[in-house]
């Protein structure tokens, strides 16, 4: 226990996620199996059940330390949390616990569940007289199903992939699997099945685009390069291997139980099949808001009622392997023609007008939406290329990226090979300009910000009927120096707190870029800004300067398709 009390320790006071996974692997590297496979099931977000209440923990924390009712109040409101008031006022032990995790949870922690409420006392209460306060904060968590060590799934998965010496891909695909918190479970994860084939999960290094510099004209001839939307979705690569079909996202993450449906259509594939491309929200022929995906991530099943509401659809732009043959290093005109066929094959040889390199421009389609039949139904196909005899042309189609629910367009050099991160000179991403608003900072609260201690999330607000309605929560923007004199005015004009949010005294304003304007019942104002962060801070404006709620409405209107 005194070990992964210290491992929690260690992952909070890390401000990178190398840090993080340096400790994580040098965890799984000391402890025993046993103790290392509950740890990877809290890790991993598989919490044990709630085995008591709250109100039980308080009642047996007054009982085990003689304090005033009131006092205790008091010190919760300034710590903040049940689990760590209780931690810090219990006496302190003289060593701790020298139980191993794995005998703490499997003695102590399970039996809760099926003993008197006398019986559960006694055990919680034995245990806390046998911890220090870091080990108590941790019990008392797990105990309440409260136990949380911020996003570190994905980072566990590449600590225990440096632990085993493999790939963080076939880590990934080994943890997806069914497994129990036993140190038999643990040691198949690290070692691997013998029947198991690994290589079904290889993933390639994704090559990325650079953004534009300077005008698109510059890169020359528009025959030599190849122009695709800039779909607003997760970027993924679609395998299909050894009988299996798995989904693996930009972000190192397994994704194949979060988006079933292309994983269903990617059966169709030959086997040794490697797609490059983009998870979408796709409905009635054409892509939809981004912001619907958020609904899809980090499940571990989905629903049909969610299949039904936020469908989506496999956009495949590159070939990177055929026939288990690495193909990264043809040409793209080449990956393309390949790509084509293989999307034909996997529909039974049927095709959609428009979607080929060498279709005539006078044949290619309303390029607003796809036809009506897609390439793989239902939720795999083909990127379609764009068309356009001039920059000029490609220009003012630029502007309609926003009622067609992209960012913009992608440039490939047709001859370009399929490179590794981002290289600049054969992939460009040519984005539509960000739009902007005055805002109000209307709240505050603590977040992931650089600055410990402060806060680090605003909420911000505009004008609506004579009130501030808000419209946006934001992170990221803001410059050191600048977070610290915020949060020193939100300290000094806090006008109410709600939890972990302080309101605000309504005085300064920002202008804030963001990519879009959407629809949302979800939200009081009706609308939802996508992916807004702070421009800079207007110093010289006054609150009532700032923009209205019409004003978002008018962009939204501008954006709207027809």
């Amino acid at each position: 226990m005194k070990r992964f009390t210290r491992l929690c320790r260690e992952l909070e006071e890390a401000s990178q996620p190398r840090e993080k996974v340096a400790a994580l692997a040098s965890y799984f590297r000391e402890v025993a199996p046993a103790d290392a496979a509950w740890a990877l099931q809290f890790l991993c977000g598989r919490k044990p059940p709630r085995a008591v209440t709250s109100s039980e923990l308080r009642a047996w924390a007054a009982e085990e330390i003689d304090l005033p009712e009131w006092l205790f109040d008091e010190c919760q409101e300034t710590v903040g949390d049940l689990a760590e008031t209780i931690a810090l006022l219990l006496p302190e032990s003289d060593s701790g616990s020298a139980l191993p995790l794995h005998e703490l949870i499997e003695g102590r922690l399970l039996p809760l569940r099926s003993v008197s409420a006398s019986i559960r006392r006694d055990l919680v209460r034995q245990t806390w007289r046998e911890l220090d306060a870091g080990e108590r904060l941790v019990w008392n968590k797990l105990i309440t199903g409260g136990f949380r060590v911020g996003a570190v799934e994905k980072l566990v998965v590449h600590a225990l992939a440096e632990r085993a010496g493999v790939e963080v891909p076939i880590m990934a695909h080994r943890l997806a699997g069914r497994w129990q918190p036993t140190a038999e479970s643990y040691l198949k994860i690290i070692h691997g099945n013998v029947d198991s084939r690994p290589e079904a999960a290889r993933t390639h290094p994704f090559f990325l685009a650079s953004p534009m510099e300077g005008e698109p004209a510059a890169l020359g001839n528009l025959a030599e390069w190849q122009v695709e939307w800039k779909w607003s979705g997760l970027r993924a690569q679609l395998i299909r291997r050894h009988g299996e079909v798995l989904l693996w996202s930009h972000g190192d993450e397994l994704i194949t139980a979060s988006f079933p449906e292309a994983a269903e259509a990617g059966c169709a594939l030959p086997d040794g099949t490697v797609l490059d491309g983009q998870i979408v929200t796709w409905l009635d022929g054409r892509a939809q808001p981004v912001e619907k995906l958020k609904r899809r991530l980090g499940r571990k099943s989905v629903g049909t009622k969610l299949r039904v509401e936020i469908p989506v659809m496999f956009l495949a732009y590159d070939l990177l392997e055929h026939c288990g043959e690495d193909w990264r290093a043809r040409s793209l005109v080449e990956r393309r023609r390949q790509l084509e066929a293989v999307i034909a094959g996997a529909l039974g040889g049927n095709s959609t007008a428009g979607s080929s390199v060498a279709t005539a421009l006078d044949e290619t389609p309303d390029l607003f939406g796809f036809e009506k039949t897609p390439i793989v139904a239902p939720a795999l196909r083909i990127s379609e290329v764009i068309l356009r005899r001039s920059w000029d042309e490609l220009t003012a189609l630029l502007k309609e990226s926003r009622a067609r629910y992209v960012g913009g367009l992608i440039l490939k050099r047709r001859s370009s090979v399929y490179g590794v991160g981002c290289q600049q000179g054969d992939w460009w991403e040519w984005n539509v300009d960000s739009l902007v608003m005055n805002a109000v900072l209307i709240g505050a609260q603590s977040g992931q910000g650089r600055q410990t201690g402060g806060d680090s999330e605003y909420t911000f607000a505009v004008w609506h009927e004579g009130k501030l309605t808000t419209v946006a929560k934001v992170n990221s923007g803001l410059s050191d120096a600048e977070v610290i004199e915020v949060d020193a005015f939100v300290r000094a004009n806090t006008t109410g707190k709600f939890g972990p949010m302080r309101a605000v005294k309504p005085d300064l304003v920002f202008e804030l870029a963001f990519e879009g304007v959407q629809p949302s019942s979800r939200h009081k104002s009706g609308l939802t800004v996508q992916r807004p962060r702070i421009n800079q801070w207007r110093r010289e404006k006054k609150a009532e300067e700032a923009d209205s709620l019409e004003t978002l409405r008018a962009m939204l209107r501008e954006g709207t398709p027809p």
